[in-house]
């Protein structure tokens, strides 16, 4: 049995939300590589000692900005994956929830990075939208799977 998959038109919102979330990344880079060159952590350390942290504030905030980039490569596969299952069905929900990931992974950074990891908090809705993108990813696949059974 075969299927056949037709996008709406609206799809191309869901694209968009996946780029703009390509210069999330972007930023999140540039930020932690203007952290490391003020620490003067060298590469390939991926972080900054605790001793180091400790002493240089510079340092403390490179910690910061690799750990909320770290944090957001971690999610980064599930929410396109869950972003372009979604977006088959709710294409504009979808981009949106993926626009709204996106900004608040920026909040997130910022708060990070400028106030420690209590700033983080800022943009920590980012949680809710991955889990309504996964909700949403999860009827979708369902609508596709119920009709086998």
């Amino acid at each position: 049995m075969s299927l056949t998959i037709q996008l709406p038109a609206e799809y191309g919102y869901v694209f968009g939300a996946a780029t703009a979330i390509f210069f999330v990344n972007t930023y999140h880079s540039l930020l932690t590589g203007g952290y490391r060159k003020a620490a003067k952590i060298p590469y390939p350390n991926c972080y900054a000692s605790a001793e180091q942290a400790e002493k240089n504030p510079a340092a403390f905030q490179f910690n910061c900005a690799q750990r909320a980039h770290a944090n957001f490569t971690e999610n980064l596969p599930t929410v396109l994956t869950t972003l372009f299952i979604a977006g088959i069905r709710f294409p504009v929900l979808s981009a949106s929830l993926g626009a709204a990931w996106a900004t608040s992974r920026v909040l997130y950074a910022r708060g990070y990075t400028r106030n420690g990891p209590k700033g983080r908090y800022v943009g920590a809705i980012h949680s809710l939208f991955s889990l309504v993108l996964g909700l949403l990813s999860g009827y979708t696949a369902y609508t596709f799977v119920s009709p086998l059974w």
